[in-house]
């Protein structure tokens, strides 16, 4: 499912919009009386909120699997975001105007083949991970070892991590890893225009 630009900017509107709504009625904000139907389909999802114009990153959370349809996952995704992301403090008002929102559309997940070498599966660039262990999970988006600079085995490394793992866990048999890819939509500036962000491309 590649969406439009249109579509992807549905989106991070929608994104902003339930946050504002939250600030102001401090419950969660319905779903949009009208919204294209293919956001009914069920996807994995997550909302990274930036600091502007430096691009730190001031929160990021969403749903690795499709438990729900797209459009109540920007949603909460959104929220959970700014209010939930257990590395920051909650947003507060004034912050809003200076944060760019980022939404990223994950694909189904793929698991990969335990029998030959992970790093041999993936690609920086084109993939996220996704790892399971036990009771222990840790997912990065496919932007994020571009931005780092990691090559392949470096990104195996630090899922893991994210994980709370060890960082060599993708030598371990029981832990099991999965590739996706992602359509990412973003803010060129807070409330500004909405872009397509081509991995490649962020450096």
């Amino acid at each position: 499912m590649d969406l439009s630009l249109k579509e992807g900017e549905f989106l991070v509107r929608l994104a902003r919009e339930a946050i504002e709504y939250f600030f102001k009625n401090k419950e969660i904000m319905p779903l949009p009386e009208e919204y294209p139907e293919i956001f009914n389909q069920k996807r994995g999802v997550f909302v990274t909120l930036n600091n502007y114009p430096d691009r730190q990153l001031r929160g990021c959370i969403g749903y690795p699997l499709a438990y729900e349809p797209l459009i109540k996952g920007v949603i909460s995704s959104a929220l959970s975001a700014a209010f939930a992301d257990p590395r920051f403090e909650p947003l507060n008002t004034v912050e809003l105007d200076k944060v760019v929102v980022e939404v990223t559309v994950l694909s189904p997940m793929i698991q990969l083949d335990s029998s030959r070498p992970y790093e041999e599966q993936i690609k920086v660039g084109r993939d996220g991970l996704y790892v399971v262990c036990g009771a222990a999970s840790g997912l990065l988006l496919p932007q994020v070892p571009v931005e780092w600079g990691w090559d392949e085995v470096a990104f195996l490394a630090n899922v893991c991590h994210k994980a709370g793992l060890p960082y060599t866990c993708y030598e371990d048999s029981t832990c099991t890893f999965y590739r996706f890819s992602g359509q990412i939509f973003e803010e060129e500036t807070p409330n500004g225009r909405v872009v397509e962000k081509k991995i490649e491309e962020v450096l």
